[in-house]
């Protein structure tokens, strides 16, 4: 593997869960790959799972860890061609990215979606930029369209806890004050559906993602409905993707609670935190045994090392 921005560089599904599941057993039994190697962790946004488990992950296999603020410990970057740099970013991607690559041998990039732009987006203009000129393998800690690392996880948890060979999984939208980009629930969506779980994605008319991310998994308009029968409901608040990056809805009847998941083949509840209590679920349902919140992000660690290790050993 020489780059990981989603489900797509990782040529064997269950190859890839295997390795996880050993390296979860055994977190120290392949420090040997990273001595004497350094990752740089670089973060355009906030994060508190997300940086410490990919650097614990490093760690774990034997590498140094360097991890930069872009906001707070660096220079502000500037990122479009053709710009008079005339403001307050005195540093440009295309300098800053090759001499990041000189320090290091793997890099890691958290950078959401600005909505400024759907294009701009959906090209992944910021982390095409790193795999483009770094020069070293490149890891996604999300983008503006994908959370691999977070599906990863999300699919180990699964996997961990699935009682039938082909769960029923519930992606279901959940209102947020702010407005929240796609890439958790498009990445999700495009692992599910890599892994052949039955998937179905529910959210009120307004807020369909991307066609290539549905691909083909059921959407259903009737929440109450979607969760029948479901085995894992998935929650996340999500932007419209048609009416790019707007919130058309803050409508709390979409909130999971202990009625709608009564409705469920008693199923596991998932979410990728941090989460808004009492609007995206309620405090029963995400204090309950059948909360996965905590065993999901636990399993972060592993994803990150997973996906580390493959790249190690591909050096």
């Amino acid at each position: 593997m020489r780059h990981f921005t989603s489900v797509h560089d990782v040529e064997d599904l269950n190859q890839a869960l295997d390795e996880a599941f050993e390296v979860k057993k055994n977190p120290y039994g392949f420090k040997h790959l990273g001595e004497n190697k350094t990752m740089v962790l670089l973060f355009f946004n906030s994060s508190l799972r997300t940086r410490l488990s990919t650097q614990k992950a490093a760690m774990n296999l034997g590498m140094n860890t360097i991890v930069l603020d872009v906001n707070q410990g660096a220079w502000k970057l500037e990122t479009e061609r053709g710009v008079i740099m005339d403001g307050d970013k005195p540093e440009h991607l295309l300098e800053a990215v090759p001499v990041i690559g000189s320090y290091c041998d793997v890099i890691g990039v958290r950078s959401f979606a600005r909505f400024e732009s759907k294009q701009d987006d959906y090209e992944e203009k910021i982390l095409s930029q790193f795999i483009q000129y770094a020069g070293v393998p490149v890891v996604s800690m999300e983008a503006a369209t994908r959370h691999p690392l977070q599906s990863f996880a999300d699919h180990i948890t699964i996997e961990e806890h699935k009682k039938v060979d082909r769960p029923k999984v519930v992606l279901t939208w959940a209102p947020h004050p702010r407005a929240l980009p796609q890439a958790v629930p498009n990445s999700f969506a495009e692992w599910m559906q890599v892994a052949d779980y039955d998937l179905v994605i529910t959210h009120p008319k307004g807020y369909e993602l991307a066609p290539e991310f549905v691909g083909n998994a059921k959407v259903e308009y009737d929440q109450e409905k979607a969760f029948e029968g479901a085995d894992f409901i998935y929650a996340k608040n999500w932007a419209s993707y048609s009416e790019y990056g707007q919130i058309l809805s803050t409508d709390r009847s979409w909130t999971v609670d202990e009625e709608k998941m009564a409705l469920t083949n008693n199923a596991y509840f998932m979410h990728c935190l941090p989460v808004r209590r009492n609007m995206i679920v309620t405090d029963g349902v995400i204090e309950s045994d059948r909360s996965l919140v905590i065993a999901e992000a636990a399993n972060r660690v592993v994803s990150a090392q997973a996906v580390l290790k493959r790249i190690l050993e591909d050096l």
